[in-house]
């Protein structure tokens, strides 16, 4: 019987949970996620013999870009070759939308090291348009924040792209629209941060500025939000063209898992 892909339904949710508990030793965010994707709209499944075997995801971002994301395939099914039908069918699907106006390009994220979903892009025309440092830290003493939102574009010290978890918007003002929309912000001792929601995405955390005292600062409010979430690390994705940070955040105890020796989350981009 050959494969299906179609949209995704409520009743995939357990076949879901059983690919994400068997992908990243059973760390997946996938199923936390599932109901707000299927919500969200365009989350297909790839279904085989009457089983859900893959996963892909297209979600509308501002400035009209389609973000791909949750390209999963069930371990006991991969190296045949679903995962390219996947892709593919998430690129047309793409370029569906262009048709229609309502992106001109499609970007993803992913770790550096995921030679395959690198090399398939590539020959597929994305290219690397920004490049970031994965850092962790353990969590210490919390406090509480205040809520707050983003008033202006002044306040975030990122140029091209505004990490959100693992998605990275342009920064423009219909994303801080966005973001003040979806967005957890807080603010705590006169500095401001935000993450993205457990049932949305990763929530890696985003100071709104890039200095050692701003990241010092607020490392008890993101340890009380981190602890609230459920989260034993306070994440953070760092631009690589902020390395000058990287000397100061290591005394403050982030780590790397390449222990900074390059950048280690890549985002691409193809333009329609």
């Amino acid at each position: 019987m050959k494969p299906i892909i179609r949209l995704a339904r409520k009743e995939d949710k357990p076949f879901i949970e059983e690919i994400a508990r068997l992908t990243w030793e059973g760390e997946d965010y996938l199923a936390r996620v599932f109901e707000n994707w299927l919500k969200d709209g365009n989350l297909y499944v790839l279904e085989l013999e009457g089983k859900v075997i893959g996963t892909t995801k297209l979600t509308i971002l501002p400035d009209k870009v389609g973000w791909l994301e949750g390209l999963r395939v069930h371990p006991n099914y991969q190296k045949r070759g679903f995962g390219r039908v996947l892709h593919n069918f998430i690129l047309k699907k793409g370029k569906e939308l262009a048709e229609n106006d309502i992106i001109n390009a499609l970007e993803f994220s992913t770790y550096f090291l995921n030679k395959e979903s690198i090399a398939m892009a590539k020959k597929d025309g994305f290219r690397t348009v920004e490049r970031f440092y994965y850092i962790q830290r353990p969590l210490e003493e919390g406090e509480k924040s205040k809520l707050s939102k983003i008033d202006s574009s002044d306040e975030l010290d990122y140029k091209g792209y505004i990490p959100y978890g693992w998605k990275f918007l342009h920064s423009c003002e219909e994303s801080l629209e966005w973001l003040n929309r979806k967005a957890e912000i807080r603010k705590y001792k006169g500095y401001k941060f935000f993450y993205a929601l457990v049932h949305e995405n990763e929530p890696a955390f985003t100071p709104f500025k890039l200095l050692t005292e701003s990241m010092k600062t607020l490392l008890p409010a993101m340890s009380f939000e981190a602890r609230k979430i459920g989260y034993d690390s306070i994440d953070i994705m760092l631009p690589e063209d902020r390395e000058d940070l990287i000397e100061p955040l290591k005394e403050l105890g982030f780590k790397n898992w390449t222990d900074f020796k390059e950048p280690d989350v890549l985002v691409f981009r193809k333009e329609l």
